[in-house]
């Protein structure tokens, strides 16, 4: 089974496509970024210390830097999570928070993949609160 880093540093296939159907926020038709995994990585890492956004805002974000509408919500789904567990690995190898993505300035306590992480709630919230977010 691979790691979760073999995850991240596995090459993906991203690109604009049009959204093949309606759901939630994103409309058939418009300009979709599905973007890859080390994408959604290297844009967290840009999130300055301190500074929170929301996946909505994350997807909005990346879909303008890549000359898309929409940024496909499922695939920010997995590669959240794919970053989050990720980051834990390489704690759990001995290196720092400021090596790793701060996936805690896109994900909250409340967020559905949040809830995924083995690792709890609990780092995410004492992370936020030590970099002056809201829980």
């Amino acid at each position: 089974m691979k790691s979760w880093n073999d995850r991240l540093n596995t090459p993906g296939i991203n690109g604009v496509k049009p959204t093949p159907r309606t759901m939630g926020d994103v409309i058939e038709g418009q300009p979709m970024l599905v973007p890859t995994v080390r994408q959604v990585d290297d844009f967290i890492r840009s999130i300055p210390e301190g500074i929170g956004m929301d996946i909505r805002a994350l997807r909005t974000a990346l879909a303008i830097e890549h000359g898309a509408e929409v940024t496909c919500p499922v695939t920010i789904g997995y590669h959240l999570r794919t970053v989050a567990e990720a980051a834990n690995e390489d704690l759990g190898r001995g290196m720092t928070l400021g090596d790793i993505a701060p996936f805690w300035r896109v994900l909250d306590a409340t967020a559905p993949t949040t809830r995924k992480l083995p690792f709890g709630a609990e780092f995410v919230t004492a992370q936020r609160k030590r970099e002056g977010l809201k829980p």
